[in-house]
């Protein structure tokens, strides 16, 4: 009876943790909402109701100065759903979104690190990691390009163990929704032609009768290769085409990303984040080292992702999922684990688990405030009151607008074209490099054509082109100040001065 009460109360506790790995980042994320702190999440708002209002798909660069630029919106069922969800909630909806992010993004990581040797604190602890590294994270498609990668790799791993291709086969319907989604549909690309890579090194070595090879059945080259066809094949199932995967260098590593985006510069070592990261790829290749047999795609595949990582912070995902799938497979203790640890979750028991999170959830976002609080919340990173005069005095278009604004105001000021926003795949690196010379002081003010055809100048209010504008004699008086506070400040050019 000891013995029963004893499993039964371990049972419990382990279900109870399952929840609450699942639920603890949404229900932060209720209390905080950061998700709208961000400015990128308009831009995909705005496009969502554009598409519903006009029942097409964007070709051209709408909302912007340059709309006779062409642009692809590579995540267009992601501003369609988010645009449903806004007409349904309101507001509401943003942080709704995110909480649904975070929760899938714990679902994922635990599966990853539990799929291994089913060592189930060891995955509560890695997922708990995971999560904690991929911090700050906002209501936007790369989440789910996240969730995705993830997906892709427990398959692909799952098909090495086994020596069965048949799972790969989900493949297909994961690319052609990914390439809907996102664009970084083509690191799962990448993802795939590394385990091809890894699989011709592995049939290599073992024609050359390799020992430390391990032995299992290998699943036949020409399989592997047409499911890769396919997957490739399902990314052109898109409004766009073929034409997404030259747009995906212009918009994830532009030259002028890399000079002007803090998030593409290398990992600084200033946040406890990144010693976590370090700590964490130190212990996958350390757990491959220790292994008896050789894993090529693993090796592989976690040298790729830490070259990315640390060169560029904004991906450090791509090296925290490998790792989490290194270390599922590995013992520290050299055996292989077994008794309470290990957990065989019955069909009910994972049901319990997801409708008991789905409540918490569910209790969280009816807890939400309503929309004035939310838009309060809003005006604190973003100019809410600085628009609101912009609109109430009917101030001329278009806008010459601070760059971390732009999105936010493709949602909030539609009538106002933006000199820039976040949609980098739009605006050419000349564009771009030509924009930040301007707010940097590098081209004269008075002669650049984006300030010249400006009816109003939104700007920050602490940015060197504000104080330029408020301190120079010269610009001065070309210039009148007619809004400002603690966030922005608001110009006109004096021969629009009303």
């Amino acid at each position: 009876m000891t013995e029963f009460a004893s499993s039964k109360w371990r049972a419990t506790l382990q279900l109870l943790a399952l929840v609450v790995l699942f639920s603890a980042a949404a229900v932060y994320e209720s209390t905080r909402l950061s998700a709208l702190t961000g400015s990128e999440v308009w831009v995909h708002l705005r496009t969502g109701i554009w598409i519903l209002e006009n029942h097409a798909i964007p070709h051209t660069g709408v909302f912007s100065q340059y709309s006779n630029m062409a642009w692809n919106d590579s995540s267009w069922v992601f501003d369609l759903l988010l645009a449903a969800a806004y007409k349904l909630l309101g507001l509401r909806a943003i942080p709704i979104l995110l909480m649904l992010q975070k929760a899938g993004v714990a679902v994922v990581t635990f599966l990853l690190a539990y799929s291994g040797r089913r060592d189930f604190w060891k995955a509560i602890v890695l997922s708990a990691l995971a999560q904690y590294v991929i911090s700050g994270l906002q209501p936007l498609p790369y989440v789910l390009s996240v969730i995705f990668f993830a997906v892709e790799l427990q398959l692909l791993v799952s098909s090495l163990r086994s020596g069965s291709v048949r799972r790969l086969y989900w493949l297909l319907p994961l690319f052609v929704l990914w390439a809907n989604l996102h664009t970084q549909f083509v690191a799962g690309l990448a993802l795939l032609a590394v385990f091809l890579i890894a699989y011709l090194v592995e049939y290599c070595l073992r024609s050359l009768n390799v020992r430390w090879l391990r032995s299992r059945s290998v699943p036949p080259l020409t399989q592997l290769s047409t499911i890769a066809a396919l997957c490739l094949l399902a990314t052109f199932a898109t409004p766009y085409g073929f034409r997404l995967l030259p747009d995906f260098l212009r918009s994830q590593y532009s030259d002028a990303a890399f000079v002007h985006f803090s998030e593409m510069a290398s990992m600084s070592f200033r946040r406890p984040q990144d010693y976590v990261l370090m700590l964490l790829v130190m212990m996958a290749f350390l757990a491959l080292g220790r292994k008896r047999s050789l894993e090529p795609f693993e090796l592989l595949v976690l040298l790729a992702g830490t070259a990315l990582a640390f060169r560029i912070q904004r991906d450090a995902w791509l090296v925290v999922l490998p790792a989490i799938a290194v270390l599922s497979t590995t013992s520290f203790s050299g055996h292989h684990e077994s008794g309470p640890q290990q957990m065989t979750v019955r069909t009910w028991e994972w049901g319990t688990v997801a409708v008991a999170a789905a409540v918490v959830l569910a209790i969280a976002a009816v807890r939400l405030p309503g929309r004035d609080a939310l838009m309060d919340r809003i005006g604190q990173n973003l100019p809410v009151k600085a628009c609101v005069y912009i609109v109430s005095n009917n101030l001329p278009a278009p806008l010459f607008n601070e760059y971390s604004w732009g999105s936010f105001l493709t949602w909030y000021l539609p009538e106002y074209p933006v000199v820039v926003d976040s949609r980098v795949e739009l605006y050419s690196d000349d564009v771009l490099a030509k924009y930040f010379d301007v707010v940097g002081g590098k081209e004269r003010l008075d002669s650049d054509p984006m300030v010249a055809r400006a009816g109003t100048l939104l700007l920050a209010r602490n940015s060197a082109m504000a104080k330029a504008l408020r301190n120079l004699p010269a610009l001065s008086s070309q210039y009148r100040l007619v809004y400002s506070d603690e966030m922005a400040n608001v110009f006109v050019p004096a021969r629009n001065e009303r």
